[in-house]
């Protein structure tokens, strides 16, 4: 009768603390340089080693610039971070990708590309989007900075085990419909607190039909309404997926391992909290209009009218809507926008590149359109060259820049400026999210491929 989530997570119980939190043992930790600074240093001012360092991992990707990586790094906040980092990681003997190493690009696509986030894993780091490695069937979710350093003293951290829910896509989805639409949909269904207290499994035929990189996809933008995590029961897929990569187990070890990975699925009676279902053959390419990833709809629709809100939200939404420049009963199909970006931890990878070259080639970039197509990681970056990808990009007009967080955060070079529009496959449309006064429209790679033709927003599957 037990959950997915409960089998992985009961496994990992060290102890349970009476009316209060359990010490849950963690697999995995993963360190970029924006929230270890102060945990590594909290060691060393109690005068700690990291307990287990081969059990840690760490690279910079959200302060590196995403052109010339091999000069210094020109911002003064940015190069400290990352600076910080490298000392760290030296310091205290962890496993380290530092910028320009061939490992090097955003953390929650490299875990997965070479075998270190496994099934059954507990994993955390401190940047919410942790939830992406739950598509290895996997728990993984993001935590604080004194967290970190709890887990670096001594592997384990102290949590309140959430409530579950088993969200279900059933039916296929129709064409042109991709990973990321399916989770804007949810999302705009559940409302970003809708998931709140939670820690989701997903199922159904839609999601079974997946890729990996389209489960990391919908597993990744789990946080963005409330949940504490999510995750895909290991399969077949997952299996094929992980084998022959570096840090993944082999010969017997790996019979040994893909045998337990086959038990982590939830059992048949299972009891969830709360069970969701959504037909997966509705969904329709998906744009947001406001500025959080609550507010989507498909690309074709128009914008809500205030009278559909609840009376405690239209404040908030008719604010959203004014910085936005957009209008209820509008379609936004049309609008010309000013940038467009491919990538981060939610569509950087291999998959998100062929997709986006498969609908540009034979057409040309818009004139006039900023587009920025930054990779997940070096080893994305050199798939995408081994399948000549790179040349179908350029005949089109368009650029590969170097991995990293790039323009899905105001935390480097790559920022939006204000009043401009961007159409962005990242995870996050906050106002200034890509920069001071910029105006993000939240997308999957074929909404922007269409969007990067076409400087406007347009439905892929008109093109």
């Amino acid at each position: 009768m037990n959950t997915l989530f409960d089998k992985i997570w009961d496994a990992h119980v060290v102890t349970k603390l009476e009316d209060g939190p359990t010490q849950l043992y963690i697999d995995r930790l993963y360190c970029h340089e924006v929230t270890s600074p102060q945990a590594f240093e909290g060691l060393r001012k109690r005068g700690l080693d990291v307990f287990r360092p081969a059990q840690v991992c760490c690279m910079p990707d959200h302060n590196i610039p995403t052109l010339h990586q091999d000069k210094p790094i020109v911002d003064p906040v940015s190069k400290k971070q990352v600076d910080t980092l490298d000392k760290n990681a030296k310091d205290f003997g962890v496993q380290y990708f530092p910028i320009g190493n061939a490992k090097n690009g955003i953390i929650h696509v490299v875990g997965p590309e070479y075998g270190l986030s496994l099934p059954g894993m507990t994993m955390v780091c401190g940047d919410s989007h942790t939830s992406t490695h739950g598509a290895m069937g996997a728990v993984a979710f993001g935590i604080g900075t004194s967290e970190v350093e709890m887990v670096l003293a001594t592997q384990c951290v102290f949590q309140t085990k959430p409530k579950t829910m088993r969200i279900r896509f059933e039916g296929k989805l129709k064409a042109g419909v991709l990973a990321k639409d399916m989770a804007l949909y949810m999302i705009s269904k559940m409302t970003t607190g809708g998931a709140t207290g939670y820690f989701v499994e997903y199922a159904g035929e839609a999601v079974r039909a997946l890729s990996m990189e389209g489960r990391m996809t919908l597993c990744n933008l789990s946080i963005e309404m409330g949940a504490r995590g999510g995750l895909v029961a290991p399969d077949e897929t997952t299996f094929a997926y992980v084998k022959g990569r570096e840090f993944a187990p082999v010969g017997e070890a790996w019979d040994k391992a893909v045998a337990y990975w086959k038990t982590l699925k939830s059992d048949g009676d299972a009891l969830f909290d709360k069970e969701i279902l959504f037909d997966a053959s509705e969904i329709e390419p998906m744009v947001t209009y406001g500025t959080n990833p609550g507010m989507g709809m498909g690309v074709s629709s128009s914008v809500p009218s205030i009278e559909e809100m609840e009376e405690s939200g239209r404040a908030s939404f008719a604010k959203s809507l004014d910085y936005m420049g957009f209008k209820s009963g509008e379609k936004l199909m049309g609008k010309p926008i000013d940038y467009v970006f491919l990538g981060s931890c939610t569509n950087g990878r291999i998959e998100d590149f062929r997709v986006f070259a498969d609908f540009v080639k034979g057409k040309k970039k818009a004139d006039g359109i900023v587009v920025w197509l930054v990779p997940g990681s070096w080893a994305v970056d050199r798939q995408i060259r081994q399948e000549g990808l790179d040349k179908v990009l350029n005949e089109a007009g368009f650029e590969l820049r170097q991995p990293g967080c790039s323009a899905c955060l105001a935390m480097n070079e790559d920022k939006v400026p204000a009043g401009k529009y961007a159409v962005s496959t990242s995870n996050r449309n906050f106002e200034g999210r890509q920069g001071p006064g910029a105006r993000t429209i939240l997308a999957g790679p074929l909404v922007a491929a269409a969007a990067a033709v076409t400087g406007k927003i347009t439905d892929p599957r008109m093109l």
